[in-house]
């Protein structure tokens, strides 16, 4: 078990503190919901931990399987809701892949991608696309 605790510095911001490592997150409300956007709103967390969750199991299925995919780039775009009650409407994710693999290989990826844990814990109203970009074999995507 991990256990963070938050600390609501006032102003609409909080700090987050790590409780295994020690390290810290600053959050603040967005433009929109009256805050300042001066850092990561607490939804703005939630597509960060979708990309980086995707990013990790990938890179758990890349070492198990001896391939080298850094250089790896993800983009997790946040879309709220227009409609009561606020929430977030979809994370529509972009994955840009290093290397082309073998068709049976990218198939396990893409099967990665959509069972990381993040993604297993969302809301099934919340929609998540998610497209892949995989170099072809003259080296572009």
């Amino acid at each position: 078990m991990v256990k963070t605790t938050v600390e609501y510095r006032g102003d609409l911001g909080c700090m987050a503190h790590h409780g295994p490592s020690g390290a810290t997150i600053q959050t603040d409300a967005p433009v929109d919901n009256h805050g300042k956007g001066a850092c990561f709103s607490p939804t703005d967390l939630m597509a960060a931990s979708l990309g980086t969750c995707i990013a990790t199991v990938i890179g758990i299925l890349a070492q198990r399987r001896g391939w080298d995919l850094k250089g790896m780039r993800l983009e997790v775009e946040k879309v709220m809701s227009t409609t009561a009650p606020r929430r977030i409407a979809s994370l529509p994710v972009v994955i840009w892949m290093p290397v082309l693999l073998e068709p049976a290989e990218r198939t396990a990826v893409e099967k990665t991608a959509i069972t990381c844990p993040v993604h297993k814990s969302l809301h099934p109203d919340i929609e998540v696309p998610i497209v892949f970009h995989w170099p072809n074999l003259a080296g572009t995507s």
